[in-house]
C-alpha cells in the first residue's frame, strides 16, 4: 500500500502531471499532421530527455504515444489520410460517415474507442503484464510463422468480393518486403547495386505514399474552391449518446482484447491490431456489407484496436527487455538513458519507476477523452472547411518534411512519390491497398519465421504443426480462410 501511495505521489507531482497533459497534446498535433508519426517525435524527444527527471520523461512518451495514436485518426477521417500506420483501417468507415456530414460523430467515436483501447491496454499491463510475458517464452519460429499467416489470411475478409485483385495486392506487399539485405544470411536482394536499398524500403515512407498521396490527386483533380459550410460538418450533433454506448460496448471489448493479445507478440503492432479488430467486427456484423461504407462500428473497432495495443507491447518491453514495437524499444532507450536495465530484474530493483510508467500509460490514456474531445471535435474539425485547393500544397509540404525527417534522404522523397502514384493507379483498377501493407509488414516475419523453424528442424517441414500452439495457430488461419467460403455459401443456400 506504501508502494501504492508512493507511485501516486510521484506521478501526480506538477512535473509529470504537466509533461503528461503537454505531450498529449503535442501528440494529438502529431498525429493529426499526415507524414510525422510518434516514432519520430519520440526519437526527437529522447536527446533532450537527458537532464530530465525519470518520471517527467517517461510521461511525455506516454502522452505522446497515446496521443499521437489517437491524432492519426483525424486526417484518416476527415481527408482519407491515415495520420499513423495504425490509422489505416479507420479511413475505411471513418472517411465515407464524414462525407455524409459525419465527421464530428466519427470523430466522437474515434476518440471514445482510443480511449478505452488505450486504458484497457495499460490495465493489462499493471495487472497481467508479467504472467503474460512469461507466455510469449512459448512462441518459438513456428508460432511466429503462423501468426504472421493468420494475419495476411485476413485478406480474404477485407478484400471483399474480389478475392484476386486482393492476393495480387498481398504479393506485390510480400515482394516489396523482400528487398534489402536477408535478415539470416546477410546477402542483398533486389537492390540493384543501390546501397540505400541495403535497408529495405522504409514502411513508413510506403505507407506515406500509398495513402496520403492518392487522396491528395484526389483533392487536386477535384479542384474544390469552397470547401464545406458549417453546418455541412454538423457538429452540434458530436455528443456520443449512451444508446451509441451501449451498442459499441461489444465492439470494444473484442477489440481491446486482440489488441491487447497482438501487442504482446513482439513485431506486431497496432496497424495489425488494428486490421485484425476491424476484420473480427465485421465477422461478427449483421450487415457486413455496411463495412467500408460509413459503419461507425468499423471506426470503433479499429481505434479501440491499435490503441489497445499501445501499453500491452511494453509488456515484454520491460518484463523481458524485448520490445513488442519500435516505441517500445524507444521507450527501453530512454530507460537506459537513466541507467535503468529493462528485463525481468527491473520490476524488483525500480518498482516505482515501472508503476509510474504503467500509471502514466493509464492517465494520458482518460487524457484522449479530454485532449480529443475539445481539440479533434472543435478544432480539426474544421479543416474540411478548408478549400481543397488550399490542402493539397499544405498536405505535401508536410508529407515531404515528414518522410524527409525520417533518415534524412531526398532518394525517401521520389520513392513515396512512386508509392504514391502506383497506390492512385491501383485505386482506379479497384486493387485494394491494405493487403499491399499487410504483406509488407507481416511477409519478412513469416519469412524469417519459417526459415528458422526449417533450419531448427533440418530441414523437416512437420516442425511447423508439431507443438500444440502451432498447430493451434494453423487451425486458427484455416479457419478464417474457410469463414468466408462457409458464410457466402449459407448466405446462398438461403
Amino acid at each position: 500500500m506504501d508502494l501504492i501511495f508512493d507511485i501516486l505521489g510521484s506521478v501526480l507531482a506538477v512535473g509529470p502531471v504537466t509533461a503528461m497533459i503537454g505531450a498529449s497534446i503535442l501528440g494529438v498535433f502529431i498525429g493529426a499532421l499526415p507524414g510525422l508519426n510518434p516514432v519520430m517525435a519520440i526519437a526527437l524527444l529522447l536527446p533532450l530527455t537527458y537532464s530530465m527527471q525519470p518520471l517527467v520523461a517517461l510521461g511525455m512518451v506516454a502522452g505522446i504515444y497515446n496521443g499521437s495514436m489517437y491524432g492519426g485518426a483525424i486526417p484518416a477521417i476527415l481527408l482519407r489520410i491515415p495520420g499513423t500506420p495504425a490509422a489505416i483501417a479507420t479511413t475505411y468507415d471513418g472517411f465515407p460517415m464524414a462525407q455524409r456530414g459525419e465527421a464530428a460523430r466519427a470523430l466522437k467515436i474515434a476518440c471514445w474507442s482510443s480511449a478505452i483501447g488505450g486504458v484497457a491496454s495499460a490495465i493489462a499491463l499493471m495487472t497481467i503484464g508479467p504472467i503474460l510475458a512469461r507466455a510469449t517464452l512459448l512462441f518459438g519460429p513456428a508460432e511466429y510463422f503462423w501468426i504472421a499467416m493468420f494475419g495476411m489470411a485476413s485478406i480474404g475478409v477485407m478484400v471483399g468480393s474480389d478475392a484476386v485483385k486482393g492476393l495480387m495486392a498481398a504479393a506485390l506487399g510480400l515482394l516489396l518486403g523482400t528487398v534489402g539485405l536477408d535478415q539470416l544470411s546477410g546477402t542483398p536482394r533486389f537492390t540493384f547495386g543501390e546501397i540505400w536499398l541495403l535497408s529495405g524500403l522504409d514502411l513508413i515512407v510506403i505507407l506515406v505514399g500509398l495513402y496520403a498521396l492518392p487522396p491528395v490527386i484526389a483533392l487536386a483533380e477535384a479542384a474544390d474552391i469552397k470547401g464545406l459550410s458549417a453546418s455541412d460538418l454538423k457538429l452540434e450533433a458530436a455528443k456520443l449518446p449512451w444508446s451509441d454506448i451501449r451498442a459499441f460496448m461489444p465492439t470494444w471489448l473484442r477489440s481491446a482484447l486482440i489488441g491487447i493479445s497482438v501487442g504482446i507478440l513482439p513485431g506486431a503492432g497496432g496497424n495489425i491490431a488494428a486490421f485484425l479488430s476491424y476484420n473480427a467486427a465485421k465477422s461478427a456484423s449483421s450487415d457486413p456489407d455496411s463495412f467500408g461504407k460509413g459503419n461507425p462500428q468499423g471506426v470503433a473497432a479499429a481505434e479501440c484496436g491499435n490503441n489497445a495495443d499501445n501499453a500491452a507491447s511494453m509488456i515484454p518491453a520491460l518484463t523481458l527487455g524485448i520490445p513488442g514495437n519500435v516505441i517500445a524499444a524507444l521507450v527501453l532507450g530512454a530507460l537506459l538513458i537513466h541507467g535503468l536495465q529493462p528485463g525481468p530484474q527491473l520490476f524488483h530493483q525500480n518498482p516505482g519507476l515501472v508503476g509510474g510508467f504503467m500509471v502514466q500509460m493509464l492517465l494520458t490514456s482518460l487524457l484522449i477523452l479530454a485532449v480529443g474531445g475539445a481539440a479533434a471535435t472543435r478544432v480539426f474539425a474544421q479543416v474540411q472547411r478548408l478549400p481543397g485547393v488550399m490542402l493539397v500544397p499544405m498536405i505535401l509540404v508536410l508529407m515531404a518534411v515528414g518522410v524527409y525527417v525520417i533518415n534524412g534522404r531526398v532518394i525517401d522523397l521520389w520513392v513515396m512519390f512512386a508509392a504514391g502514384i502506383a497506390g492512385y493507379v491501383l485505386e482506379k483498377v479497384n486493387v485494394p491497398l491494405a493487403p499491399i501493407v499487410l504483406g509488407l509488414i507481416l511477409g519478412p516475419m513469416a519469412e524469417q519465421s519459417v526459415r528458422r523453424a526449417l533450419l531448427i528442424s533440418r530441414g523437416d517441414p512437420t516442425e511447423l504443426l508439431t507443438r500444440p500452439l502451432s498447430a493451434a495457430l494453423a487451425l486458427a488461419t484455416l479457419a478464417l480462410i474457410l469463414w468466408p467460403i462457409v458464410r457466402a455459401w449459407r448466405a446462398q443456400k438461403a
